[in-house]
């Protein structure tokens, strides 16, 4: 005889979220994994790893990108020796969790978001009221422009004048996500941009 039992998703979260290593996995399997996932990216990605599964699960749903980028980080990363470019291949994976199979079609005003971040001195940050300093850690900008390459810079009027474009392989579908990844993955990113080569 087969009796259907219902459980409210309520009910299943309670008790996945008490359950032992064992309960969960028990679960995971009579009710699928992705009841028990956070509906939010954000509370689902909070470190790298979080990526590299979030990325992987994409690649398993037919996300041919996705696969793309992780085959070619979990190849060659480790062969990398310039930090910079292994940045790069992190951020490229963390931009493609993080939007979940979005990707920018450079359609007529289609927003795309980067994070923007500011070089200060720390005379400049002592100097700052604490709202401001609040805001130091990161920027968010929508302008995205056609420029090639993985990152360009162009200064133009006089040194003062400076703009930076990324490659579209680091924007983002919301400005909310841009800032998360900007704060979250912050020294994966001053690894890309910021820090000088070691001597």
């Amino acid at each position: 005889m087969n009796k259907e039992i219902k459980i409210s998703q309520e009910n299943a979260l309670n008790a996945y979220n008490n359950a032992s290593a064992e309960g969960k996995e028990l679960l995971e399997h009579l009710l699928g994994k992705e009841v028990f996932m956070p509906k939010d990216i954000t509370e689902r990605i909070k470190t790298f790893d979080d990526v590299l599964h979030e990325v992987n699960r994409l690649a398993e749903a037919g996300d041919e990108d996705a696969a793309i980028l992780l085959a070619d980080y979990e190849s060659n990363a480790d062969n990398i020796k310039m930090k910079e470019t292994v940045a790069y291949m992190k951020l490229c994976l963390i931009a493609s969790a993080l939007n979940e199979g979005w990707k920018p079609q450079f359609t007529t005003n289609e927003y795309r978001w980067f994070p923007w971040f500011e070089l200060f001195t720390q005379k400049e940050l002592d100097d700052m009221d604490d709202e401001k300093k609040s805001r130091v850690v990161l920027r968010s900008c929508n302008s995205a422009y056609s420029y090639g390459g993985v990152a360009c810079v162009n200064a133009s009027g006089d040194s003062s004048g400076t703009y930076a474009y990324y490659g579209s392989r680091l924007a983002f579908k919301t400005q909310e996500l841009a800032k998360y990844a900007g704060k979250q993955f912050l020294d994966i990113w001053a690894d890309y941009v910021f820090k000088p080569k070691e001597k």
